[in-house]
């Protein structure tokens, strides 16, 4: 890492300790925000809160855009960051699966507990806070840069939409952005991309007691789930990214009665694409799987489409989008992941040296690389990057498997680390870019 710190004079210190002070309001302030449900579309209650604790917290200046997400802005220097975090949630889910209740925001044994506690309410507390202290500190006092902070809204349903709204509708154009998303406190720099696909496939409906008389629909339905389950082999492969892959989601048959054969059987697929797959090749598979099917030479039974997402904002705005998500990735040696690195070393080194050792002893036990600093999920990356060529780089509290899972939680800890690097970050890629 070099031995010329970036952050000057005492400044790594004074920040670690401040985020340290405030961990136990960080904390707080995470389980205040787990205790208001906030599922895609429903997030206004969500925005009120997070736009009142970015204004106690000091900000310049906070706004709602008119898809709802919160804009939070400290300074008018000419660097402009972005960092992100969502302020929506997935579903409970199965509330049986659940020890506690989902949305007390529990803070007990070091963590704190529920829904979205992970995914992502601790990356948008710790920002918060981050805000805060660059405040406190004087960070900004030198007009090197402008930092937004942004609450972001129907990731979970539609990822990217909202920042889709922000550059193209309201010009936030940042020069790098730094996404929250639980990373276990670790600098990430890419993810796969992902397309949503609907098979609908049509049969003839007649009598349940003479299912004979007719063509059912969900059984012409099942050669096209056994295609696809042999469809991995074809899928592309990028060495940091990974392979692409395919998920049957959801299957719904369709007929005049449940006392009929069903005339209509819709699936839906979950198409995560790697480096250099595109949606018409992704695409392209599906009509391959159709064409091997024993019906494919009858006309119009099959049909292939790509969704488009329509639902209302809780502003009520419908800003459509076809549910399509480009890979992306950003090299280990850009300046935005060698900014992100240098920040945590310079605030946790010993930190950074453990996590070196345990990953070389790791690697040289099992003869294996440790995991690649990359997501499984997807994030609003695949707007801000993928569709707009703005460099990202993700680091965040909790752990990912911790995502849509029941039992969430969200280690205090990193609450600490990351609001610290969240107000250091700026200064060192600052810093950095002045030497490039």
């Amino acid at each position: 890492m070099g031995c010329q710190p970036f952050l000057p004079g005492d400044t790594a210190l004074r920040i670690r300790q401040s985020a340290e002070t405030q961990q136990v309001e960080t904390a707080a302030l995470l389980g205040d925000l787990v205790r208001i449900p906030s599922p895609s579309g429903g997030e206004q209650r969500m925005a009120l809160r997070v736009r009142r604790a970015m204004e106690e917290a000091g900000f310049d200046e906070v706004r709602v855009d008119a898809l709802g997400s919160v804009v939070g802005r400290i300074g008018r220097g000419p660097t402009v960051i972005a960092m992100d975090a969502h302020i929506d949630t997935v579903e409970v889910g199965n509330r049986s699966l659940w020890s506690f209740d989902p949305f007390a925001g529990e803070v007990r044994d070091g963590r704190v507990w529920g829904r979205g506690a992970a995914d992502q309410k601790g990356g948008m507390a710790a920002l918060i806070h981050a805000g805060r202290i660059v405040k406190t500190l004087g960070l900004d006092r030198d007009g090197e840069f402008t930092l937004y902070v942004t609450g972001t809204v129907m990731e979970e349903d539609c990822d990217g939409l909202c920042w889709l709204h922000l550059i193209r509708e309201d010009g936030l154009h940042p020069e790098v952005a730094v996404i929250t998303e639980p990373t276990g406190c670790r600098v990430y720099r890419g993810q796969r991309g992902r397309m949503e696909i609907e098979i609908e496939v049509r049969g003839v409906s007649a009598h349940g007691s003479a299912p004979e008389r007719g063509q059912n629909a969900i059984y012409r339905m099942t050669e096209v789930v056994r295609g696809i389950q042999h469809l991995a082999g074809d899928f592309g492969f990028d060495e940091f990214l990974g392979k692409g892959s395919v998920a049957v989601t959801y299957i719904e048959g369709r007929g005049p009665s449940l006392c009929a054969v069903p005339d209509l059987c819709r699936m839906r697929l979950d198409r995560r694409l790697t480096w250099g797959e595109s949606r018409e090749a992704a695409l392209e598979e599906v009509y391959r799987v159709l064409r091997a099917c024993s019906w494919a030479a009858e006309p119009d039974v099959a049909r292939v489409s790509v969704p488009r997402y329509e639902k209302p904002a809780y502003t009520g705005k419908v800003y459509p989008g076809e549910a399509v998500f480009p890979a992306w990735k950003v090299e280990a040696d850009h300046l935005a992941v060698r900014a992100a690195e240098r920040a945590l070393w310079e605030l946790f080194p010993a930190d950074v040296a453990r996590k070196f050792a345990a990953d070389a002893g790791e690697a040289h036990s099992s003869g294996a690389e440790p995991a690649p600093p990359r997501w499984t999920f997807s994030t609003n990356g695949v707007a801000i990057c993928g569709m707009h060529g703005i460099p990202c780089v993700g680091f965040g509290p909790g752990y990912e498997e911790q995502a849509h899972a029941a039992e969430e939680s969200c280690p205090v800890d990193h609450l600490a680390k990351a609001t610290a690097f969240y107000a250091a970050f700026p200064l060192v890629y600052g810093a950095m870019q002045a030497k490039v």
